[in-house]
């Protein structure tokens, strides 16, 4: 049943994130705000509601290692299995945002993570709202930046005819995509504790490997749709904003609910520098050897080491 419970929550998930992407493009094409901010603000936000109800719901049932697992795992599989097939299909182009902002911000939250939970071996509500203080920093400057640069242009994956959509169907799309993420998180949780119980593998290890990829589910499958399509769509950039979401909101909000132990060792001992690895090794992949660009090659090596740390998660 621990394995009937987790497919059914995966599968609510994806459904739940999709509806509520959905409604919030939807309700941003409304409120007449720019693809640029719809992509970079309202859809990252709204692809990590299901990593945030998870770990919300985790930390709620006393299991602070799924909480902090889900993330971790989720921002490694953003970049080792999202960004890798992607990059597989087509090659993803890197714009000048990427170095001098994006990445940056990305491994300044990625190692205030590190160094937070290092300190006392967890992350309070204070630590916790600082990162969120540190988030509205981020969403400041972006937005600033965004008013600057053009807006994205046809083909960049945010469908314009969802701005066609009324104000009935977007509040139906809200509700049936938190009806979803509720009881899928839920689901998932009590599947996933279930089954680490049954097999002795720890919470951690199944929160870091099978919980962390079905949340990222919704950012992989619109990766490759996009990538198929030849679109530009889901950029690097939009990818490392995903990520920023994951630690300053998800993480942020569940520790105002409750304080994140680091119950498992391997959180601190291999995963979080697996995080910060595959954050960092970015950066000269997008100039070596070819510049700004991460083909084929550069996606396979990407997929080759995220198949490497699900093996050694297991093995743990």
């Amino acid at each position: 049943m621990s394995i009937f419970y987790i497919l059914v929550g995966l599968v609510l998930l994806v459904v739940g994130g999709e509806f509520l992407v959905r409604a919030s493009v939807g309700l941003s094409f409304k409120l007449n705000l720019s693809k640029m901010v719809i992509g970079l603000t309202v859809v990252s936000f709204a692809t990590s509601a299901p990593e945030l109800l998870v770990s919300v719901q985790a930390a709620l049932d006393g299991s602070s290692d799924i909480a902090l697992g889900n993330v971790i795992g989720s921002n490694i599989a953003n970049i080792g299995l999202v960004l890798g097939i992607t990059a597989v299909i087509s090659a993803l182009a890197i714009d000048r945002d990427f170095y001098r902002f994006n990445w940056p911000v990305m491994m300044f939250f990625s190692l205030a993570l590190f160094f937070l939970l290092s300190n006392d071996g967890k992350l309070t509500a204070a630590e916790g709202g600082g990162l969120l203080v540190a988030l509205a920093v981020y969403l400041y400057f972006l937005l600033r930046r965004a008013r600057k640069s053009a807006v994205l242009e046809e083909g960049d994956g945010v469908d314009e005819g969802l701005g066609q959509a009324s104000y009935f169907k977007i509040i139906l799309w809200l509700i049936i995509g938190g009806a979803a993420l509720y009881f899928g998180s839920e689901w998932l949780v009590s599947g996933a504790k279930d089954l680490a119980t049954a097999v002795g593998i720890s919470e951690y290890a199944i929160s870091v490997t099978v919980i962390a990829i079905g949340t990222s589910v919704p950012e992989l499958a619109a990766s490759v749709i996009a990538a198929l399509k030849k679109e530009k769509a889901i950029s690097l950039g939009n990818l490392i904003g995903s990520n920023i979401f994951n630690i300053a909101s998800v993480l942020g909000f569940t520790s105002l609910i409750k304080d994140i132990n680091v119950v498992d060792d391997a959180i601190l001992g291999t995963n979080i520098y697996w995080m910060i690895g595959f954050a960092a090794i970015l950066l000269p992949l997008a100039f070596i050897p070819a510049k700004l660009q991460i083909g084929r090659i550069k996606g396979l090596v990407l997929v080759g080491a995220y198949i490497l740390f699900i093996a050694l998660a297991f093995a743990g």
